[in-house]
C-alpha cells in the first residue's frame, strides 16, 4: 500500500521527515447533490457574474450599470431560499439536543416528533403565505428593471416548496425508523444526504 497517496491511513504523518506538508483531501462526489444544490449553485454563480459585471462597469469603465444591484440583491435572495432546502434536506439546521439527554426515551420520541410536525406545518404556512403575498402584489414591478416583482417571490416560494417537501421526507423516514438525530445525536443518519 502506498502511504504516500492514501489518506486513509492512521500512520501517516502530517508533516513528513522532509519537513513538507502531507495532507490529501477526500474525493468530491457529487452524486448526492440534489436539485435544490444544484439551482443554488446556477444562482450563485449568475450572482457572482452579476457582481463582477457590476465591478467591471463601474471601475475599468468608470460607468456603473444601474440593474446590477437590484439584480444582485434578488439573486441572492435566491440562493438564501433555494440553498435553505438543502440544508433541511440533509436535516442539519442548527437544533438543540441537550434537553434530549435528560428526558425518558418516551418524552424525548413524543418532542422529536412534535418538531417534525411543527417543522412541516411552518413550511406549509410559509408555502401558503408566499401565495398569498404574491396574489396581493399583483402587477407590481421591481424597481430598475421592468419586471414583475412576483418572479423574485416565486424563487422564494420555490425554496419554501423544496423545504416542505423535504421536511415531509424526513419526518415520514423519522416516524419509520422510530428515531430522529434529536434523540440519538451520536447515531449516523441512516440516508445519505437526508431524506
Amino acid at each position: 500500500m502506498n502511504t504516500a497517496t492514501d489518506a486513509s491511513v492512521p500512520d501517516e504523518k502530517l508533516v513528513g521527515d522532509d519537513g513538507a506538508f502531507h495532507a490529501h483531501d477526500a474525493a468530491v462526489r457529487l452524486d448526492g447533490t440534489p436539485l435544490e444544490g444544484w439551482a443554488a449553485l446556477a444562482l450563485f454563480w449568475a450572482l457572482g457574474l452579476t457582481v463582477f459585471y457590476q465591478f467591471f462597469t463601474r471601475y475599468a469603465l468608470n460607468d456603473s450599470a444601474a440593474w446590477t444591484e437590484e439584480i444582485a440583491r434578488y439573486l441572492l435572495i435566491g440562493v438564501v431560499f433555494v440553498g435553505a432546502a438543502v440544508g433541511v434536506k440533509r436535516n442539519n439546521h442548527i437544533h438543540v439536543d441537550l434537553l434530549y439527554r435528560y428526558l425518558p426515551r418516551g418524552a424525548g420520541r413524543v418532542m422529536a416528533t412534535a418538531v417534525d410536525v411543527l417543522r412541516v406545518a411552518f413550511f406549509a404556512a410559509t408555502v401558503v403565505l408566499t401565495v398569498q403575498m404574491m396574489l396581493r402584489m399583483g402587477n407590481y414591478k421591481m424597481t430598475i428593471i421592468d419586471a414583475p416583482m412576483n418572479i423574485v417571490y416565486g424563487v422564494c416560494l420555490a425554496g419554501f416548496a423544496a423545504m416542505l417537501v423535504r421536511a415531509v421526507l424526513i419526518a415520514v423516514r423519522h416516524w419509520r425508523q422510530g428515531w430522529t438525530l434529536l434523540e440519538r445525536p451520536d447515531a449516523e443518519d441512516d440516508a445519505p444526504g437526508g431524506a
